[in-house]
């Protein structure tokens, strides 16, 4: 079985890459926008890259390596430039001591006073399968600001899941994650293994996340690129830490600087102390102290909203109010049920009339009608009024 990473290209000009197990399914339902998230809003997708590899963890690998490639290194791949993403890949210092050699990229291929040839595509490694790469270690989205290929906001937090215990809880965690723009788990130890089965179908479409979900045996592992780490907890565990509400955190962690990792604790105990001994922070929220339990996909949405707001996602679209009735309007609407009343004999008894109209046009002067709602139901009062016309008997 092969096991395929891939980058697209967006309507946008930006570049997606991900990995699958099937890239022709995976191919068409990014096409069709069936996976949510950073192309289904970028649409039409171009397939322009896409390499297999034996096994899952190779091409988990492998993507992370690529994703946070700069555009020119990712385009030198593309186009199998091999003198390019060589380039492209050094540290910055040694690629301007190449400057009089290689003076500008364009359009992914460089071009090269006084160099030989390029190899052709097949007569030099993959950077992907054993070639030398002068990338440093990969992670989702490290880059300070707004990353060029992805406009990805800066340092999303990673969700860190300390011995989750059942896969349906690691699935609503994803989905909980992937609502409010987070892609990027960790899991420590998980108790029943990973991949688990249960967790697809209780993430309902958040499958990316999931997907690129990576697995440490240690808490230490999971968290040794963070700087700034946080431990969701709503009991006192022995340890003297600041204590803030997720509002609080979420600001700390769009202000920065370095990633920052929310840890949450296993369903049935929460987080030991020893796991909140190594966070920087404490995040709690005011809870009621009868009943303070709450299941891991509730926390983990508490502090992924937080942080969202602090981003651009897609917000429900405002609908103008329609401009409020002149008071003229109103006050014949008022008048033609105040005589609809009277016919009715419903002013009883008569010392309580003033009152009783009082009343009504308080209530009827709450909700600021529009002129089209007077409209209506100034329609219905008529035909109300018509309809009682009908059943009286004639006069002989």
């Amino acid at each position: 079985m092969s096991f395929w990473v891939y980058i697209l290209r967006c309507a946008d000009g930006t570049y997606y890459t991900g990995h699958t197990d099937d890239l022709e399914r995976r191919i068409g339902q990014h096409m069709t926008g069936e996976i949510q998230g950073y192309t289904q809003s970028r649409l039409p997708v171009t397939l322009m890259w896409s390499q297999d590899f034996p096994s899952r963890i190779e091409a988990l690998e492998a993507e992370q390596r690529v994703k946070p490639w700069a555009r020119a290194k990712k385009e030198a791949l593309i186009a199998s430039d091999w003198a390019a993403l060589s380039v492209a890949a050094m540290p910055p210092s040694e690629r301007d001591e190449r400057q009089h050699s290689v003076p500008r990229l364009r359009s992914g291929r460089t071009e090269v006073e006084d160099e030989p040839p390029a190899p052709k595509t097949g007569d030099a490694p993959s950077p992907l399968k054993g070639g030398e790469d002068h990338s440093p270690a990969v992670r989702a989205e490290r880059s300070r600001g707004t990353d060029p290929d992805t406009h990805q906001p800066v340092h999303p937090p990673v969700i860190v899941l300390v011995r989750p215990q059942l896969g349906e809880n690691i699935g609503k965690a994803a989905r909980a994650m992937l609502n409010f723009g987070l892609a990027e788990m960790r899991l420590v130890a998980p108790r029943d293994g990973w991949p688990n089965p249960a967790a697809g179908p209780a993430a309902s479409g958040a499958d990316q996340v999931l997907e690129q979900a990576q697995v440490f045996d240690t808490l230490a592992e999971a968290i040794a690129d963070c700087p700034n780490v946080y431990a969701t907890t709503v009991r006192k565990r022995g340890v003297t830490k600041p204590v803030v509400t997720p509002e609080v955190a979420a600001r700390k962690v769009h202000a920065g600087p370095g990633r920052s990792a929310i840890l949450f604790g296993p369903e049935r105990s929460g987080l030991e102390t020893d796991d909140v001994a190594v966070a920087r922070e404490i995040i709690t929220v005011p809870i009621n102290p009868e009943f303070g339990s709450l299941n891991l996909a509730q926390a983990v949405i508490l502090v992924a909203y937080e942080w969202s707001k602090g981003v651009a996602l897609t917000q429900p679209p405002e609908v103008d109010l329609p401009e409020p009735a002149p008071q003229e309007d109103l006050d014949g609407m008022i008048a033609q049920l105040d005589g609809m009343l009277v016919d009715a004999n419903f002013f009883y008894p008569p010392d309580r009339t003033v009152a009783t109209r009082r009343t009504l046009r308080t209530l009827l002067t709450k909700p600021g009608w529009s002129s089209q709602e007077v409209r209506t139901l100034r329609g219905v009062l008529s035909a109300l009024a018509g309809a009682k016309r009908k059943k009286e008997p004639r006069q002989k």
